[in-house]
């Protein structure tokens, strides 16, 4: 119940459905495919068709999708970074599921390891790759008119 989006009844659904002893299932993925929040991939020829997801357990999906769907609407947090992230390109829904997938993963990898979750934060994307983010937030500026100059910052000898 930790992770965000994730309260009793969820929960509850996902121990019913799921269990708490995850040697059934090897990996992560395997879980997520029989679940049905895997993404789906049907390419042939090098042509890339539907990526419709595959049916899985019911009750598991609707609960995970309910929980991501709450933990897009927090703030501060990873979770609803990458909801904001996938839904600016891909679309709400497709979005969702990607959370749901997340959350799966997660709730995985605590169960296995016997951990608790540790959110990465809101801004884990933008600290992952600084420079491209100055780029992109430069070029934004420019866009709008304004000059911009980037100078790096100077350490004074106390704080180094």
């Amino acid at each position: 119940m930790s992770i965000p989006g994730i309260k009793h009844r969820v929960a509850w659904t996902l121990v019913a459905e799921i269990g708490t002893d995850m040697q059934v299932f090897p990996s992560p993925a395997h879980i997520a495919s029989w679940v049905g929040v895997c993404p789906g991939n049907n390419e042939s020829a090098g042509k890339r068709k539907s990526g419709k997801t595959r049916k899985g357990n019911r009750w598991a999906r609707r609960a995970l999708c309910e929980a991501a769907w709450v933990a897009a609407k927090a703030k501060k947090s990873y979770l609803a970074a990458q909801f904001r992230r996938f839904a600016a390109t891909r679309g709400s829904k497709r979005a969702i599921i990607a959370v749901a997938h997340t959350i799966l993963t997660i709730g995985y990898h605590m169960l296995q390891r016997g951990t608790i979750y540790q959110d990465l934060g809101a801004n884990y994307f933008d600290q992952r790759h600084v420079l491209r983010t100055t780029k992109r937030l430069v070029k934004r500026l420019e866009a709008l008119g304004h000059r911009v100059i980037l100078e790096s910052p100077v350490l004074s000898p106390q704080a180094a």
